[in-house]
């Protein structure tokens, strides 16, 4: 099947919403999101129209889908921008840098290179800021997340040798990977 991968447009704020909703019902989204399906079904439509607004201004946030022809939306990824000393997610940024969230294909769509077209544009994104330019780019995942890291490994990030405690759960670890322009 042939996908598109492009920037979300602001006024697509609720098939945003709809993607993000099937994505925080995947069997792994407890670990994979910072967020439950509860928490954003109580987000009001104002909530969904300024966070896709911001992702399709894309000045320090940028979310790209992958649209079948048929026009169903069947992944996604979002790209922060972390200028250093900055803590957006995580210890503060050591250099300019993005972080690559919420990334997610419908099961249905898995296995046919549909995540690795929409880390190429995310990449492609990064490399291309330039005021400042990135130096890297980077991403966490939870420890018992195998199914994200092998498709990290896949996409070329590797370990950066910081890791943490998750948010809200201490017992669990997050590791940090990164990519480098030259990687």
């Amino acid at each position: 099947m042939e996908y598109v991968i492009r920037r979300v447009r602001a006024e697509e704020w609720a098939k945003a919403r709809d993607l993000r909703l099937h994505a925080l019902r995947d069997p792994l989204a407890p670990i994979a999101f910072y967020e439950s399906y509860e928490q954003a079904l109580e987000r009001p439509d104002s909530a969904w129209q300024e966070r896709t607004a911001n992702a399709a201004a894309g000045v320090d946030v940028v979310q790209f889908v992958a649209e079948a022809p048929g026009g169903r939306w069947d992944g996604t990824a979002s790209v922060l921008v972390e200028h250093k000393g900055s803590a957006l997610i995580g210890t503060p940024a050591p250099v300019e840098q993005t972080h690559v969230v919420g990334v997610f294909v419908r099961q249905e769509a898995r296995g046919n290179g549909l995540a690795e077209a929409l880390f190429r544009a995310a990449l492609e994104w990064s490399w291309a800021l330039d005021s400042p330019p990135v130096e890297r780019v980077r991403l966490l995942f939870h420890s018992d997340n195998a199914r994200a890291a092998a498709l990290y490994r896949k996409v070329g990030f590797v370990p950066s040798g910081v890791s943490g405690p998750v948010p809200d759960d201490e017992m669990a670890q997050e590791y940090e990977i990164r990519r480098l322009p030259q990687d």
